[in-house]
């Protein structure tokens, strides 16, 4: 375990904390032996990221979607812990083909429900100028990682695409007023937990992206992630149709959903 472990509260009698993986950030992640709880640790310019992770997740907690609920927040001059609890089920990226298929109605609704919170009580934002900003922040430091990129852009140098990005701007701008909605901001299927029984959603994590924002960019996400474990066209066809009904567009615009899918992998770095 890494010395950030060091930021760990002592766990109840009888449990322990166990590594679930080290991200991107480098921030460490623990479950803790009895699955009723999750530490998530941060050093350095990190600690403000969690804790902003923090805040959404108090704020979500108040409409009964299912996500976590904060049990501890610590803070020292090494870093910052957060915990929260568990939500019950096993990731979607989990499932099998077949069971994703029957999951995805519920794992679209939870997403949908998400969407349909009233903006006016949301403070977080994400919206497409602050989006762009993060964009070339990253490409200006170099920091966008080419593992991120589809793979016919990841030899296109990160100023190009955003350039692209920019030249759409204008369109895109023009469109996000009135899809504006409370966005998860990374709704990849990992990030979705179902009950192994039922195949229902039972709640969202990883809620550190949360804002309002442009629909769209979640439907961007959510889809192409989605399709990396159907192999058969009729798969693929039937999830997007089911999606669409439950947002209720008759007829999804493809240009834009590939503008938010590229603008996406810059924002990350």
């Amino acid at each position: 375990m890494s010395g950030l472990a060091r930021l760990l509260p002592i766990p109840p009698a009888g449990q322990s904390w166990i590594p679930v993986r080290t991200g991107e950030s480098g921030d460490l992640v623990c479950r803790r032996s009895d699955g009723a709880a999750y530490a998530k640790i941060a050093a350095g310019a990190n600690v403000d990221l969690l804790d902003g992770e923090r805040r959404r997740i108090e704020w979500l907690a108040t409409f009964g979607l299912g996500s976590p609920t904060v049990l501890d927040w610590i803070a020292t001059g090494d870093g910052a812990c957060l915990l929260m609890s568990a939500v019950p089920g096993v990731p979607a990226s989990d499932l099998t083909p077949a069971d994703l298929i029957r999951a995805w109605p519920s794992i679209a609704q939870m997403l949908a429900s998400l969407h349909e919170l009233s903006l006016e009580t949301c403070p977080f934002e994400r919206t497409l100028l602050t989006m762009i900003d993060l964009a070339s922040d990253v490409v200006a430091r170099g920091a966008v990682n080419p593992a991120f990129l589809p793979p016919e852009d990841a030899q296109t140098p990160s100023t190009t695409l955003l350039a692209r990005l920019r030249e759409e701007l204008p369109i895109r701008l023009a469109q996000e007023p009135r899809d504006l909605v409370v966005c998860h901001g990374d709704p990849c299927l990992p990030n979705f937990l179902v009950d192994p029984e039922t195949l229902r959603c039972t709640g969202m994590i990883d809620l550190g992206r949360l804002g309002v924002a442009d629909l769209y960019a979640d439907l961007s996400l959510l889809l192409t992630n989605a399709r990396e474990t159907w192999s058969r066209p009729e798969e693929v066809s039937a999830a997007e149709t089911i999606l669409f009904d439950i947002v209720a567009i008759p007829v999804p615009d493809r240009d834009r959903l590939a503008f938010y899918l590229r603008l996406d992998p810059l924002t990350w770095g």
